[in-house]
């Protein structure tokens, strides 16, 4: 091997190894872009079947489809923002009194239950047992200036806290509906820029496998809408049949949640029976019968049948690749676990499979 080879291959390796420490310390904004795509291609799907209706242009379209979202979720918002907030304040209600009857339950049996009352004994303390503390009020018995300035900054503290995590949030939305907009109006632009990076004679073949993808991804897409419609209405009638309070807003988050793959089941499940407390024990079994039937049913007849085109990955493969995301990436990588996995298996079978290996990815 000449000199000039072994310096281009150590190029090689070092620009490589740069490439994936600059992808690792940038995960979450990776990951943020790919979701903006994610929007981009959802967008890009809606605006392409509408064509097969309206005989409109592209960004007619695209426009027609982007006002319909907004209306949207403004009603969504409009219609069970209320609802939401009543029912989380019933909800710690009922959390309440069910903590209020098991300790009750407890202290009836003789239990010790003082470390259910680790505030009160701790207020107790500081009162009983530290005099030193009612310096901290002044002459009149009131608080001190020094005080009041404490507790308002912790309290500010607390709330800073919670703005900058809202406005995060929020900026991240901002950015990936942006992204996806500017995405979906022109795909075509983005799409040919990225493939002036590909040496011309393997252009083409680069162009294929980025059409595949793209299509992978709007069926699975579109997939996931179907099965999460399909959980947000099976588990409002099911828990309306069976008088659960709240059933619309239950139905709603379990069908949402549904897009995060075994996690999100998990956490709406968690959510549905501590909702179900305030209908005693029979309500509790009865919510969490309506909802493990229908993730039965979800697990079992429609993911499998709906997204079999798009993502037909063995469910052990797909539970392993979740974990492996969520190690590396945290929540993001949890939530995008689907789409990253389609993305991947598109690559190994047009790129591995049937280039390298000359073998048949079907």
């Amino acid at each position: 091997m000449s000199t000039r080879s072994l310096v281009l291959a150590g190029i090689g390796v070092v620009s490589f190894t740069a490439a994936l420490l600059l992808a690792w310390h940038s995960a979450d904004t990776l990951l943020l872009i790919f979701a903006g795509i994610l929007f981009a291609v959802f967008l890009e799907g809606l605006t392409h079947y509408l064509g097969r209706v309206l005989p409109l242009g592209h960004g007619a379209r695209l426009a027609i489809v982007s006002v319909l979202l907004t209306l949207l979720v403004l009603g969504m918002v409009g219609l069970g923002g209320a609802t939401v907030a009543g029912q989380a304040q019933r909800l710690g209600q009922t959390l309440q009194q069910q903590s209020g009857t098991v300790k009750s339950w407890l202290d009836a049996r003789g239990i010790d239950t003082r470390f259910l009352d680790f505030g009160k004994l701790k207020d107790a303390a500081a009162q009983d047992g530290h005099p030193e503390e009612g310096r901290s009020k002044g002459p009149s018995g009131l608080p001190s200036p020094g005080t009041l300035l404490s507790g308002a900054g912790s309290v500010l503290g607390q709330a800073s806290t919670v703005v900058l995590a809202v406005f995060g949030a929020i900026g991240n939305l901002f950015i990936v509906v942006v992204l996806g907009l500017f995405v979906a109006a022109d795909p075509r632009t983005y799409r040919d820029g990225l493939l002036r990076f590909v040496p011309s004679r393997h252009r083409t073949h680069a162009a294929s496998v980025a059409d595949d993808i793209g299509i992978t991804l709007r069926h699975w897409l579109f997939g996931q809408l179907i099965v999460m419609a399909a959980i947000f209405v099976c588990v409002w009638l099911g828990l309306t049949l069976v008088g659960i309070d709240g059933a619309l807003v239950l139905g709603l988050q379990a069908g949402l949640l549904c897009f995060i793959p075994t996690i999100g089941a998990l956490v709406a499940g968690i959510v549905i029976v501590l909702a179900s407390l305030a209908s005693g024990l029979k309500g509790v079994i009865a919510g969490l019968c309506v909802y493990l039937l229908v993730q039965t049913l979800e697990s079992y007849v429609l993911t499998p049948f709906v997204q079999k085109r798009a993502l037909d990955i063995p469910p052990a493969t797909l539970f392993a690749g979740q974990i492996l995301l969520g190690v590396l990436f945290g929540l993001w990588g949890v939530a995008l676990a689907l789409p990253l996995m389609a993305v991947a298996k598109v690559l190994l079978d047009r790129l591995y499979i049937e280039d390298t290996l000359g073998e048949d990815a079907g």
